[in-house]
């Protein structure tokens, strides 16, 4: 998040996110699945590892509770939230026990010693926050639901059970809860195109396809797609990538599934008879 010269870019809170650390061990263990190539682990286990220690170093102990917190400083994914005082968002939260677990595979792979700290901090991570049987948008802010700022921006709590794997700290009931209660409620004319891909992604997992359609196809200007099949936002961006990749990573979703889900052919497509899905080449998102 930062141009060459290490000024922000290409806004001014990319220094506080950090959901997108992770990323890289999530592609390298995509790019290890598709080839089970052992090369490939030793190629790219420099940058697995020094991601994952970052990420456990990032966590911060907290010896009253007897858990590994997640800021401050931190602005989460859904970029409501004041850097100084958020902590512990949950996309975050499951995210990082997702990719230090599999850093530490990255490590059983290759035949070497797991990482003390590592398995620490996936045992200890603070559990997703909720309250009222809904996950919030961040433990910091109990009033994700009653503050109109906070029910806006990309819909983070859908990532937890859509564009993450199936997590250990992840509930299915309260998922369910809470992403009905997003979909009633949210400001879909706030949100950026790929948010529409990610919240289709989230229905899909809980089994309800109907969802995951009417999210691709909300009729909302950032969901909007150009016959030169650019995603529009707005006139001052009018490309917008991050909906392209979304929109596919979703369809592939939706027509392969998942690994250890549901065997359904075509899981994210209603089955009442209208739909006809083939597809080639696809693999199971994790």
């Amino acid at each position: 998040m930062t141009d060459p010269n290490a000024n922000d870019s290409p806004s001014g809170i990319g220094s506080f996110l950090i959901w997108q650390q992770p990323n890289i061990i999530y592609l390298a263990e995509l790019c290890y699945r598709n080839t089970a190539d052992v090369e490939l682990l030793r190629k790219y286990s420099d940058v697995v590892f020094a991601t994952a220690d970052f990420m456990a170093s990032f966590a911060k102990y907290d010896s009253a509770n007897k858990r590994y917190v997640l800021g401050p400083p931190l602005i989460p994914a859904q970029e409501r939230f004041p850097a100084e005082s958020t902590f512990n968002s949950p996309f975050e939260l499951a995210y990082w026990q997702w990719c230090l677990t599999t850093a530490q595979e990255w490590k059983e792979r290759l035949k070497m010693e797991p990482v003390a700290l590592w398995d620490s901090v996936i045992k200890m991570i603070s559990p997703l926050p909720q309250k009222g049987g809904l996950y919030l948008s961040a433990e910091s802010a109990p009033d994700s639901y009653t503050n109109p700022r906070y029910i806006s921006d990309h819909p983070m709590v859908t990532g937890i059970y859509g564009m993450l794997p199936n997590s250990p700290l992840v509930d299915f009931k309260t998922m369910e809860r809470t992403f009905s209660y997003v979909w009633s409620h949210w400001q879909w004319d706030q949100l950026w195109g790929w948010d529409f891909p990610m919240t289709a992604m989230a229905a899909v997992r809980l089994g309800m396809p109907e969802k995951a359609i009417d999210a691709l196809f909300m009729d909302a200007k950032a969901n909007t797609y150009l016959p030169n099949g650019h995603n529009y936002q707005n006139q001052q961006l009018s490309l917008y990538l991050p909906g392209n990749g979304a929109l596919l990573t979703a369809v592939a979703m939706m027509c392969a599934g998942w690994e250890h889900g549901q065997e359904i052919y075509a899981p994210g497509f209603p089955k009442d008879g209208k739909w006809k899905v083939k597809w080639e080449g696809l693999k199971k998102i994790p």
